[in-house]
């Protein structure tokens, strides 16, 4: 890949004036165009869609599709909207590179729907690894909250009882299990590794990851499951991925075991995890993503005494805007030094 000399990147999703000068700061070559006047303003951190009810009039509208149409470099999906992503891809040939503001965008990609030759035109990136610190926070509080046994805590409490002593469990005498030693899977093995634990991962490049004291190829996993005693489920949701944590492996695990899940909830089975929790096979589960969001309102799950349900909120923080700008940054000195991008979606899988 040869060097560029300048970038043209537009900003098609909400980014502060702060964030926009940031990159201009770490990449001097790109210069950002913006006009905040014509993206949906934000309803809090990292709401890159912006706020729905906000309209632009038909002059607007033309005026933001001529500004993403001029790109070289997308600053995330228009709108966030795979519908509009196509249409600027059609009608905009110098598009080189487009970056999701998700870490798993590739499945925005691939509801765009784009012929081969678009796919391999340009260069789609996602924001994946810059959310991994806190979902792997988020796992390992969902595994602690399964270890302390969390609900029946929050059960007593409220009902003001103070029953004898129980024994808890340790985090540095269990097995953890992680699905998926990508970004985030790595980021969860590390900090399971601090605690003492003893880290499992899948893996199908067999690359050794830093804290992870055993491989387990994926086509191994039914099997590995019944020795591990928490399992971790951070894979991106695919046609390969989908319902892979699925009756088969459910019925394998060991009793007792703890689940938490923070890649994409198309991986788990939740009508199988229903049936797992109901037989105790699974003890507890700690839930950021589900297979349909938001999670409606009569999915068992809500009133599932061994459930934690979070919307979907564990990676939101007040620095992902800024380490998302500064993930742009570096990808945008990579492509113009014609080294490779990080966090490239395959086209093939979508992941």
């Amino acid at each position: 890949m040869s060097t560029t000399k300048s970038l043209r990147a537009v900003v098609a999703v909400p980014l502060s004036e702060e964030h926009c000068r940031l990159i201009e700061r770490l990449e001097p070559r790109v210069e950002m165009v913006r006009d905040v006047s014509l993206t949906r303003p934000m309803r809090g951190p990292a709401d890159w869609a912006g706020d729905p009810a906000h309209e632009r009039t038909p002059d607007e509208q033309r005026a933001f599709d001529a500004m993403v149409d001029s790109a070289e470099a997308l600053f995330g999906i228009p709108d966030v909207d795979p519908a509009s992503l196509a249409r600027t891809v059609a009608a905009n040939p110098g598009l080189r590179w487009v970056m999701t503001t998700a870490a798993g965008g590739g499945g925005q990609i691939k509801a765009a729907d784009l012929d081969r030759a678009a796919l391999d035109r340009i260069v789609f990136t996602t924001s994946a690894g810059v959310h991994g610190g806190p979902l792997a926070e988020f796992a390992v509080f969902g595994v602690l909250a399964g270890a302390k046994d969390l609900p029946r805590l929050a059960r007593q409490q409220a009902a003001t009882t103070w029953t004898d002593r129980w024994e808890m469990r340790q985090v540095d005498e269990m097995v953890v299990l992680v699905v998926g030693l990508g970004g985030i899977g790595a980021e969860c093995a590390r900090r399971f590794h601090a605690l003492g634990a003893e880290v499992w991962g899948t893996t199908r490049s067999g690359a050794p990851v830093e804290g992870v004291d055993r491989l387990i190829p994926l086509d191994d996993l039914v099997t590995a499951v019944a020795g591990a005693d928490a399992i971790v489920v951070t894979l991106p949701g695919t046609d390969q991925t989908h319902h892979l944590i699925g009756a088969e492996v459910l019925a394998a695990v060991k009793p007792g075991v703890i689940l938490a899940s923070v890649g994409r909830g198309t991986v788990i089975d939740e009508q199988a995890l229903l049936v797992a929790l109901d037989e105790a096979r699974v003890s507890f589960a700690a839930l950021d993503v589900f297979e349909v969001e938001p999670l409606p309102a009569d999915s068992p799950l809500w009133r599932h005494p061994n459930v934690l349900v979070s919307p979907h909120t564990a990676a939101l923080n007040a620095k992902e805007e800024e380490r998302i700008a500064r993930r742009f940054a570096e990808n945008a000195t990579r492509l113009l030094d014609g080294e490779p991008l990080r966090a490239v979606v395959d086209t093939v899988e979508f992941y």
